[in-house]
């Protein structure tokens, strides 16, 4: 009797394993800006309500795994949304939001297909209205360990760029900074920081920018 209660215990966590395993097929490199601070005070913050940040960039790379047995390890997929008010406000309601998807050119048809559904998946209804489909060299670079990252790229052709850096003692404005806003995708660890470039040159949203030295961003990791 106890050597099956063994074997069904054993069972039991083999299965366990298994599913926790296919929920986390895949991983990688997240990083997300938008036209409002995510680090700042409520002073501040309130202050951008319904002028700003309805606009955001989404970048993801995979590092390792698969999307519905369709490989993605090494390719990269980025979102730019332009919503009809300020992302994470509890008050406004920003959708139907507009969204172009760029997608790594060096990805096959049906790997093209499968980045655009999981950033789709990842970013909920942000992408659902997708009015624009580009393909373009995007390179993905991020700089630091052990979860702190001093800074990343984002560089999706001549479409749209992220460059990033860690908060540091100059970036404290009125000194109750906190993460008000939470990242606008699923993620596993995450950290704010500072745009040093914030950049959407394409079309399809009506809308373009640049922007520089906001503490508008989102760096970090995601698994699923």
């Amino acid at each position: 009797m106890r050597r099956m209660m063994f074997i069904a215990a054993l069972a039991l966590v083999a299965v366990t394993l298994g599913s926790t395993g296919q929920a986390q097929s895949i991983s990688g490199d997240y990083i997300e800006t938008r036209s409002a601070d995510v680090w700042t005070g409520s002073c501040v913050a309130n202050g951008e309500v319904n002028l700003a940040g309805d606009q955001a960039i989404l970048a993801w790379r995979v590092t390792k795994g698969e999307w519905k047995g369709v490989s993605l390890e090494g390719l990269s997929v980025v979102g730019v949304v332009k919503a009809n008010a300020t992302l994470g406000d509890q008050y406004n309601n920003p959708y139907p939001a507009n969204a172009v998807v760029i997608v790594d050119e060096r990805a096959c048809p049906e790997q093209q297909k499968a980045l655009v559904e999981f950033a789709q998946s990842m970013a909920g209804k942000l992408l659902d209205n997708v009015v624009r489909i580009d393909l373009a060299p995007i390179k993905i670079e991020v700089t630091g360990h052990d979860g702190h990252y001093s800074k990343t790229l984002v560089q999706a052709g001549k479409l749209a760029g992220i460059q990033t850096r860690s908060i540091g003692g100059n970036d404290h404005l009125c000194g109750n900074e906190e993460v008000y806003y939470q990242p606008l995708a699923e993620m596993t660890h995450s950290m704010p920081a500072v745009a040093e470039l914030d950049q959407y040159q394409g079309s399809g949203l009506g809308v373009s920018w640049t922007t520089h030295g906001k503490r508008s961003a989102f760096v970090g990791s995601f698994a699923r």
